[in-house]
């Protein structure tokens, strides 16, 4: 690595160390983080990351919003999976509410997610490949990446910020042709993982820059409050979709794939597995997809249709009621947690009986996975940090506080 990139900010008196800036500006923190690091030569001493360096105070803003209008905002957390985190955030506001979907809804929930799950693992491999120097991997894996982005416009109108959801099922149901786009996409994708394992698994660069870099022990992972493939990759395995079923993870039939190391070769393995994971539950989903509605049939919770509002007077009360006033929210609180792509996303939701939330709070899974950058790098290279900082998909938007 370059070090004229990273921006110097001091160098003490005596020369042994010098502090440096290792972003935002640097190419690897991608503009978005910001690392404060002590520096013995290229050994890394300490390593402070910014916790909420990009600040938009996504929770407090939810408090004077609807429950309805906060959907978008959870788009902007993990920005490379934004259809998980619509569907975890309704999923906490349904459980407030004490209602179940339609069995359409959740399949297609199912659905959307692990094209998402597949979208940003494929980010995460295939930009982590780059920044240690691995270029050819990427072009090879960025295709599948864009076409499930034409399949969410397909879907959504929206290639990255769907806002998909909404509190009792769905904006809407899939178009005519959603199916059999998959359906041909599917193979294609496992295509591409084979050829990105041929380029990367067994290649000994790959294992230079990656094999006992970021080591972490099942114990220190927990303590730490990892969970995702960070977690599993260390040889816990905990997936959420398996200990904490919802939607119908349970019938589903996947398996749940594990490291030893916990290093950032073993979090690239968890990754690929899972993309292949995904694939496997994705063809369950079109299998048994069953025709139904896609929301409740409950006019307190779910916008009537427009045929109705402009010809039904009690449908147009029901519209007003929900677009001027929100939804009859009980008194209480809950939280409720799904398996993101990066490990455990929960809302935790308070309810004084308002049309807006009284709080909330975000449980993003990179928050304590970045807390741990110090204990990941010390004693290592720079080259070794970006390394570690690619492997462990660190999204700065869950770092919002």
């Amino acid at each position: 690595m370059i070090l004229d990139s990273i921006a110097l900010s001091r160098q003490q008196v005596d020369g042994d160390t010098m502090i440096v800036n290792l972003g935002p500006s640097h190419p690897t923190t991608h503009g978005t983080l910001r690392i404060i690091m002590e520096l013995s030569g290229e050994t890394i001493v300490k390593s402070t990351p910014e916790m909420g360096y990009l600040h938009r105070g996504v929770e407090k803003l939810g408090e004077s919003l609807s429950y309805q209008q906060f959907i978008p905002l959870t788009d902007r957390l993990n920005y490379c999976s934004s259809i998980m985190n619509n569907v975890g955030y309704t999923h906490a506001v349904e459980k407030l509410l004490g209602i179940e979907i339609p069995k359409r809804a959740q399949q297609i929930r199912v659905l959307m997610s692990e094209l998402a799950r597949l979208g940003d693992h494929i980010v995460c491999v295939g930009v982590n490949a780059v920044d240690i120097g691995a270029f050819t991997a990427f072009l090879y894996i960025w295709k599948q990446r864009e076409t499930i982005y034409d399949l969410f416009e397909m879907a959504t109108g929206q290639r990255l910020h769907t806002s998909f959801t909404r509190i009792g099922g769905l904006f809407r149901d899939v178009p005519e042709g959603f199916v059999p786009a998959t359906e041909r996409f599917l193979p294609e994708c496992e295509a591409a993982i084979d050829e990105l394992e041929k380029l990367l698994t067994h290649n000994p660069i790959w294992h230079d820059r990656t094999k006992g870099i970021g080591v972490i022990s099942a114990e220190d992972a927990v303590n730490w409050g990892y969970t995702g493939p960070c977690l599993r990759a260390a040889g816990v395995p905990q997936d959420l979709r398996k200990a904490q079923p919802y939607l119908g993870y349970e019938t589903y039939d996947f398996d749940i794939p594990v490291g030893t190391t916990g290093d950032v070769f073993d979090r690239y393995l968890v990754r690929v597995e899972e993309m292949r994971q995904s694939i496997r539950i994705i063809r369950q989903v079109l299998a048994r997809l069953e025709p139904g509605p896609v929301n409740v049939d409950d006019p307190k919770i779910t916008l009537p249709t427009k045929d109705k509002v402009y010809t039904r007077m009690e449908s147009l009360i029901h519209h007003f009621k929900l677009i001027m006033h929100g939804m009859e929210m009980p008194v209480g609180e809950v939280y409720s947690a799904t398996e993101a792509a990066n490990g455990e996303l929960g809302f935790y939701l308070v309810s004084d009986g308002g049309k807006n939330p009284y709080r909330i709070r975000v449980r993003p899974p990179c928050l304590p996975i970045f807390s741990s950058f110090h204990e990941q790098v010390k004693g290592f290279m720079i080259a070794d940090a970006v390394a570690v900082l690619g492997a462990m998909n660190v999204i700065a938007g869950e770092l919002d506080r």
